[in-house]
């Protein structure tokens, strides 16, 4: 099922459009998203482009509670 939704998403973005996908699997995300934003408490903790994943960094945002950056 998760493999027609990555196809689903992937052909939507081939023609334009805009996804938000939510998931708290790093890897999913890692893997279908061209940037990935991280929230923690409520606020954004961290804006990565797709060069820039790496899981440690995008954990330590996470764990970061809110701080502003």
């Amino acid at each position: 099922e998760k493999y027609e939704i990555y196809t689903i998403i992937q052909d939507m973005a081939q023609k334009g459009a805009g996804i938000l996908v939510v998931s708290s699997e790093m890897e999913e995300l890692m893997g279908i998203c061209d940037r990935i934003v991280v929230m923690s408490e409520g606020r954004v903790t961290g804006c990565l482009d797709k060069n820039e994943f790496v899981q440690s960094v995008i954990m330590k945002k996470a764990l970061e509670g809110g701080a502003e950056h």
